[in-house]
């Protein structure tokens, strides 16, 4: 008897599942079901409520609901406002990492003790690198992490504890070691898949985040200021984004289950790593890199703007009619986070040559964000989001277009664990939604 071919087997299910699968648009609307927990205006279903962050883009203006500038606090100071707090020569994310995790700012003997923890716990365990990075290295960096962090659960002894204390040390020790995940997964994958130069950097305990992931990147180890400072700000802005966002209400769902710390956080890697979701900046460079490739003049504003109406009119690029970076679920008139990094772009890409790139994407987002109100029916309008500049920013830097969704994981582990240990707390109760069965019930 012939074997079966199991990818042909598959593609001629498809028509099955999709015709047993589909469900009626209009039972939707019928039983009132918001599909993605967001109703038809894009406001999220109300599931929980959180300390940690808020992000803002409506406000209640004479009993109207009113479009505004974005705001994003964590534990009730403004994102930009703790970005303009750090000092020259000073780096932020360790310090936010604080705040986000124990909600207050950390006195200077606190920081310091809290930054000795996360620099003195870049380790992995002993040939951690080799036997478990190294082997079946991949260009999925984010299953590459998933698998390491897994697998580090083995070396817990401490894994099924229902203690808060194991859950906050065990998340101090993965957000001391995704950096190390990261880069190391990178470059076992340009080893063996790439037949590049092997090189593995260890951390530097007295360093930052920012500057460890520069150093432990490049083979020279350098890195100016400015980048590292750039770098770190970007962390800083993808740190946290309220609750509601897939990969953190993944994590609350996963920590309400009951389950270990090493699996809460690989089940938000998965979520993450989705190109709606961690990705999207990626999809952003693909769509610059085919501009670029169809526009005779980068800074031509007329062609430029035509090309974008192809692009919208799903004639160009991926033909899903999307101009990636512009819009975003929650935010109308502006993201924040774009606006605080904006200038930040700018001065990277002029200390990088850069500035006829930057001219370009200026001109997509001003012409984009037309294009697009024209064309569409927009409820709260158009806004450029942080994933259209960050992209732009990691490859300034060097960065290789594998570590980007990672980069997002090394900040967003921060968000994970701060929502994770408020689920311990606070909630002791399993989320489980409702879905209603509309199953045709069949007789034998």
């Amino acid at each position: 008897m012939k074997k079966s071919n199991i990818a042909e087997y598959a593609s001629e299910k498809c028509i099955v599942c999709r015709e047993n699968d589909t469900v009626d648009e209009e039972l939707f609307k019928k039983y009132g079901v918001n599909r993605g927990l967001r109703d038809l205006n894009g406001k999220g279903v109300l599931t929980g409520l959180t300390n940690i962050s808020k992000v803002l883009a409506f406000k209640d203006i004479d009993g109207v609901k009113t479009p505004v500038d974005g705001e994003l606090w964590y534990r009730g100071y403004r994102v930009n406002s703790l970005i303009e707090d750090i000092k020259p020569g000073q780096f932020g994310f360790e310090r936010t990492a604080y705040l986000l995790l124990f909600g207050k700012k950390p006195s200077d003997p606190e920081f310091s003790e809290f930054s000795k923890i996360i620099g003195e716990n870049r380790t992995l365990p002993t040939n951690f690198t080799r036997d478990v990075i190294m082997k079946a290295p991949s260009k999925d960096i984010m299953n590459s992490m998933t698998r390491g962090i897994l697998t580090l659960a083995s070396y817990d002894e401490n894994i099924s504890s229902a203690e808060l204390s194991d859950s906050i040390r065990q998340c101090l020790l993965l957000i001391a070691q995704f950096p190390m995940l990261a880069v190391y997964a990178y470059h076992a994958y340009n080893h063996y898949e790439q037949d590049t130069s092997m090189y593995i950097h260890r951390p530097d305990p007295n360093l930052s985040t920012a500057e460890n992931i520069l150093m432990m990147l490049r083979p020279d180890q350098k890195y100016t200021e400015l980048e590292a400072r750039i770098l770190d700000i970007a962390l800083i802005l993808h740190m946290e984004h309220g609750g509601g966002n897939n990969s953190t209400f993944t994590t609350r769902v996963v920590t309400s289950a009951g389950t270990d710390t090493y699996s809460a956080i690989a089940a938000a890697m998965s979520s993450l790593k989705g190109p709606k979701h961690g990705g999207a900046n990626i999809k952003v460079m693909e769509m610059i890199a085919n501009i670029k490739a169809n526009v005779s003049d980068i800074t031509d504003r007329e062609e430029i703007r035509a090309y974008l109406s192809k692009i919208l009119e799903k004639q160009a690029f991926d033909g899903k009619g999307l101009i990636y970076g512009l819009g975003h679920a929650i935010y109308s008139l502006s993201d924040p986070r774009e606006v605080v990094f904006k200038g930040y772009v700018e001065e990277l890409a002029k200390n990088k040559g850069r500035d006829r790139e930057m001219t370009l994407y200026n001109i997509i987002e001003e012409e984009g964000i037309d294009l697009i109100c024209k064309s569409r029916k927009i409820y709260k309008g158009v806004c450029p989001n942080v994933d259209f500049y960050s992209g732009f920013v990691y490859s300034m830097l060097d960065i290789p277009l594998e570590l980007y969704t990672p980069l997002f994981a090394i900040a967003r582990i921060v968000g994970w664990s701060a929502h994770r240990i408020e689920e311990l707390i606070c909630m002791n109760k399993i989320i489980r939604p409702a879905y209603m069965s509309v199953m045709e019930e069949l007789e034998d």
